[in-house]
């Protein structure tokens, strides 16, 4: 069994919550509903097989609740606080109540909204005092997470090809709603052969362990400056996706700090970054890098217009911005 559009509807009432929140909001993704309560946030993950995520069983959407939970501890340890059943008690639904498991949720305490980094940056809130910090935290990340010869083997070219070779695959369909043709053509070529034209870096990229266990989907929505700076939601349900070179996740986000409109934060954000790190050699990949990212928000965003659980009026944001990071890829060619 699995969390159906009627089911939504009941753990939408304050009663399914054992704190009985005054009021709950649901937001979406492509592959989660996301409960908030104001102070606890209830995420459930969504029956899906996208091609590179597959949630359709309860037993892989349980282990995937415990991956992201273990895995966001890295980065941000105080707000994951547990993997709890979604219950069935006389006929009704509820978070961690008695009664037979049909669901699984990750239990985290909401962070505050105003203070997430996509919610300051349009409002000129984030300094460069505030950027230096993130990048120093994703130095020490870096440095202390994981890497071996598996990991590594995820910044060989074949898999980089692949990974570039399947967003253009997936992006196909859209060619003519969220991207041009003429946008897709001059992004796949560049990608080709640039590619094609730095094999030694990235075979040097692989051998100076720059390959390391990453967040995966660095973008400014999941940077919150709380007490202590806390980066969240990273990609748990495929290792691909976050076994990369740091280049290609520190460009993520300075690519996302262009998109704002902040390439003076960007700029900082990577000047940092290489200075506490001493790694100058991203600097031949961060361009690469950034148009990979975008396209891939971009695909991301594309996707969302097949979703059924998305209402037909966000749609249009939803068209809105997956053009936004195709016409931003295209800039970095």
């Amino acid at each position: 069994m699995s969390i159906s559009p009627s089911a939504v509807r009941t753990l939408l009432e304050p009663q399914a919550y054992p704190h009985n929140p005054r009021e709950v909001e649901l937001a979406q993704t492509q592959m989660s509903f996301i409960f908030l309560t104001g102070e606890y946030v209830y995420k459930v993950k969504k029956p899906v097989d996208l091609g590179y995520l597959d949630y359709t069983t309860l037993e892989k959407r349980r282990f995937f609740c415990h991956q992201e939970l273990e895995l966001n501890r890295r980065l941000c340890p105080t707000a994951y606080l547990a993997v709890v059943p979604v219950v069935e008690s006389a006929g009704r639904l509820s978070f961690e109540g008695p009664g037979e498991a049909i669901e699984y949720a990750v239990k985290m305490k909401q962070l505050p909204g105003d203070r997430m980094m996509d919610v300051l940056l349009p409002q000129g809130q984030v300094t460069t005092d505030m950027v230096a910090t993130v990048a120093a935290k994703l130095v020490r990340f870096h440095k202390a997470t994981q890497t071996d010869e598996s990991i590594a083997s995820f910044g060989r070219l074949d898999v980089i090809r692949r990974n570039c070779d399947e967003n253009f695959t997936q992006t196909e369909k859209y060619i003519g709603s969220s991207i041009t043709a003429e946008e897709y053509r001059r992004i796949r070529d560049y990608t080709d052969r640039f590619i094609d034209a730095n094999r030694q870096l990235f075979n040097r990229r692989v051998a100076e362990d720059k390959i390391r266990d990453c967040h995966g989907d660095l973008h400014a929505a999941h940077v919150c400056f709380t007490d202590d700076i806390c980066i969240y939601d990273c990609i748990e349900f495929n290792d691909r996706f976050r076994y990369s070179d740091v280049a290609s996740e520190i460009a993520f986000l300075a690519m996302d700090l262009d998109r704002y409109q902040q390439s003076a934060l960007s700029v900082h954000l990577v000047d940092t970054y290489v200075g506490l790190s001493r790694d100058e050699g991203l600097l031949g990949l961060l361009d690469f890098y950034k148009c990979y990212r975008a396209y891939v928000r971009g695909k991301v965003e594309s996707f969302k217009l097949d979703d059924p659980y998305i209402p037909e009026e966000e749609k249009a944001r939803v068209l809105s911005a997956a053009q936004s990071y195709f016409k931003l890829a295209r800039s970095y060619i």
